[in-house]
């Protein structure tokens, strides 16, 4: 910066962070103001409510809004710097005794007007310093705002491949002792099917569990990439003009490739094994089920609180757009409080879908479902391009295929448990530990529509 532009109100125009002029100045709660840029990679990684850098003050806000004020006056001090440096007698064209206003891109040269014109720089591509320099800026500051989004994105993918590898392993164990435990209630001629059945759930594990661990290490070096470049194109717009034009180089190129090829979540799904007689020996507790009191989506907002669970635990900072079409929830007109009750639902259809029991009591006071311990669901919601299967109580993540056609509920009192089975495939989606269940529930349903 220039010292002898006067220092009072060069101070206003300082960002506290980076020490040079504000680029992209935003204005928190307190008052203070910083580069946009500054500001998000000290606040990166704090939780609300972060402090000020300047005051130390807290403030929840994090969804910046420009100080168009600020950055006028910022463009004022760049170009009185500018002409300052122009003015120079180094910068006054030797042949013509004109200001060298005039910036060739094809060899990067400062030339009056009439250089500008001559024969040599004809043909190149040229034009006025000022404009030039702000709109190269501007360039740089659109590519940094989709940098920054790329970089949340993927330290949201980050942090979903973290989950999912501490997840994984406890999840397969579980599977593997609910599969054992159904077993048992089987003829012991399916011994041999049994082991062969976790032999392919471990094999799986085997398979997949590497490629989480590599999907892992993919993302947090895409993450050192997108932050070098950010941190390249940060400095790059805190140059003075004529450096900024000058240095400019292939960074737009660069950075956009940076951008291609963002690494993705692995999605882990195990396919459902089928369990020889599963269905047959469910179908002994037949009953029917007719289903009354339906309600809108506007009384019950299921796949709104699970998708908010989903962005809280996998996806912090992001914004939901559900894009959903219409819901409707149903009771079952009969309780059920003793013996063994088995039902099909057919869900083939739906856009998101949600069956299972609750208690009464839930119903009258309609709270949120997720956080409930009167309801035993399972759930079936589509995010981005994939569907995830959940249960509650708690909400748990189910790393197994979506079912396809019927889905059936078993409801036995006798061990205290709930169970939900692919009936396409004669195979266990979850079943709930014995003594889970201790309260009269109903059947509970709740659908959407493409």
């Amino acid at each position: 910066m220039d010292t002898d532009f006067p220092l009072a109100f060069q101070k206003e125009l300082t960002c506290v962070i980076c020490l040079n002029y504000l680029v992209d100045p935003v204005t928190i709660g307190c008052g203070h103001s910083f580069c946009r840029p500054c500001l998000c990679l000290s606040w990166e990684g704090d939780r609300n409510p972060a402090n000020c850098p300047a005051c130390g003050e807290p403030s929840h806000q994090k969804d910046f809004k420009p100080n168009i004020f600020l950055k006028n006056l910022v463009t004022i001090a760049r170009k009185a710097c500018l002409w300052q440096f122009l003015s120079s007698e180094k910068q006054i064209c030797g042949t013509h005794r004109e200001i060298k206003k005039m910036f060739c891109d094809t060899d990067k040269s400062l030339l009056c007007s009439l250089c500008s014109d001559s024969e040599k720089h004809r043909a190149h591509k040229h034009c006025p310093i000022e404009g030039a320099a702000e709109e190269c800026r501007e360039k740089l500051l659109k590519r940094m705002r989709i940098l920054w989004e790329k970089i949340q994105e993927n330290q949201r993918n980050l942090n979903e491949e973290r989950k999912r590898i501490t997840l994984w392993r406890g999840y397969v164990y579980v599977r593997a002792l609910m599969t054992r435990d159904e077993y048992r209630k089987q003829h012991p001629v399916l011994h041999k099917e049994e082991k062969q059945h976790l032999e392919r759930l471990y094999k799986a594990h085997k398979e997949i569990f590497p490629q989480l661990r590599r999907s892992w290490i993919d993302k947090y070096q895409k993450k050192k990439h997108l932050k070098e470049m950010y941190q390249e194109l940060m400095e790059m717009c805190h140059k003075p003009d004529v450096e900024l034009l000058q240095d400019l180089g292939d960074i737009m190129t660069r950075s956009e490739s940076v951008l291609l090829s963002m690494p993705q979540p692995v999605n882990p799904e195990l396919t459902a094994g089928p369990i020889t007689g599963l269905v047959h020996r469910l179908n002994r507790f037949r009953v029917e089920i007719s289903f009354d009191y339906e309600v809108s989506n506007h009384i019950i907002r299921l796949f709104d609180d699970v998708r908010s669970w989903m962005s809280r635990a996998d996806r912090e900072g992001r914004s939901l757009n559900s894009d959903r079409p219409d819901y409707f929830a149903a009771w079952g007109a009969r309780d059920f409080s003793s013996g063994k009750h088995y039902w099909e639902l057919d869900v083939d259809d739906s856009w998101d879908w949600a069956l299972g029991v609750c208690k009464d009591s839930w119903i009258r006071k309609n709270g949120t479902m997720i956080t409930s311990k009167d309801i035993f669901l399972l759930i079936c919601v589509k995010v981005d391009h994939h569907f995830r299967l959940l249960t509650t109580s708690p909400m748990v993540p189910h790393y197994i295929e979506k079912p396809l056609g019927r889905v059936g509920v078993f409801l036995d009192f006798e061990s205290g448990s709930v169970s939900f089975l692919n009936v396409a495939k004669s195979s266990l989606i979850w079943s709930y530990p014995a003594g889970s269940l201790n309260f009269p529930v109903r059947p509970f349903f709740y659908t959407g529509h493409r």
